[in-house]
């Protein structure tokens, strides 16, 4: 995609990631045995790194499930889209997590080291979002999809938020608030337009609903290291008992990024 070099912060894993990094020639590592939860859920961690070595770069901050698709984003390399966004002026560039998940239950079918997340987890939902303006920050609060259908149906106001921002041309003066919900200063959340128009954004694919997920949740919850004493992990705990079906009758095939923008879930804008 064009991404130059890499940074991680690798906090007590146990599968392989440390060594593996370490013999990668275009990734910094850093690694902390210190709390994920006590330094404000890594965001301690990555801001400091960010204000040391980002000042002038632009930056992609994502999880390693997170898959950042954008306009043109099949036939245009990043460096391509923010050379139009340092063209435009434009300092930072929203994303809305997507969640994938695939058709049947999650225990039916096998996810193998390697393989494309996406060959499983191949639909989405093509409505069902909620969205409000966080009075305080400005940024858009999105929130829906399965994960609030399904893990939240009786609160879905307490479902993950979904808005993110992950581009950002960095200067040391500026700081991720919650994850890459929103950051300061304010004005670097105004990654829409109130007056009719659109802005360019993207999607953030979001390969989380695998066969490897119900244990994924039961560890996180015994480490209790998440946002408000993890209770999105005890929802997520919880339903996976059943082994649940994520998919319904209005799920959408995921194609390419020009579905997601006749859809309205992302847009060019003005980059043509």
């Amino acid at each position: 995609m064009g991404v130059n070099h890499f940074i991680f912060v690798e906090n007590n894993s146990d599968d392989g990631t440390r060594e593996y990094l370490a013999e990668q020639e275009d990734v910094s590592l850093w690694t902390s045995k210190a709390s994920y939860k006590r330094a404000r859920f890594g965001m301690d961690w990555l801001n400091w790194l960010m204000r040391k070595y980002a000042n002038g770069h632009w930056c992609l901050t994502i999880d390693p499930d997170e898959f950042l698709v954008y306009p043109f984003c099949d036939t245009r390399g990043l460096r391509a889209l923010t050379d139009w966004l340092d063209a435009s002026s434009i300092k930072s560039f929203g994303s809305m997590l997507l969640d994938m998940y695939p058709k049947g239950r999650m225990s039916e079918q096998t996810y193998a080291e390697n393989q494309d997340p996406f060959e499983i987890a191949n639909w989405f939902d093509a409505g069902n979002y909620m969205i409000e303006k966080n009075p305080k920050f400005g940024n858009l609060w999105i929130q829906g999809g399965p994960r609030a259908r399904m893990f939240f149906p009786d609160n879905p106001a307490r479902a993950p938020a979904l808005n993110k921002i992950p581009l950002v041309k960095w200067q040391r003066g500026y700081t991720y608030v919650s994850s890459t919900h929103n950051l300061l200063p304010r004005g670097l959340n105004l990654v829409y337009d109130e007056w009719g128009g659109e802005k360019a954004s993207g999607c953030l694919l979001h390969a989380k609903f695998l066969h490897t997920f119900a244990d994924k949740a039961a560890e996180e919850l015994e480490r209790r290291q998440h946002y408000a004493a993890s209770h999105e992990y005890r929802a997520y705990a919880e339903k996976l008992e059943d082994d649940p079906d994520l998919w319904c009758k209005w799920s959408e095939k995921y194609i390419n990024w020009r579905q997601l923008e006749i859809l309205g879930l992302m847009s060019k804008g003005n980059w043509a």
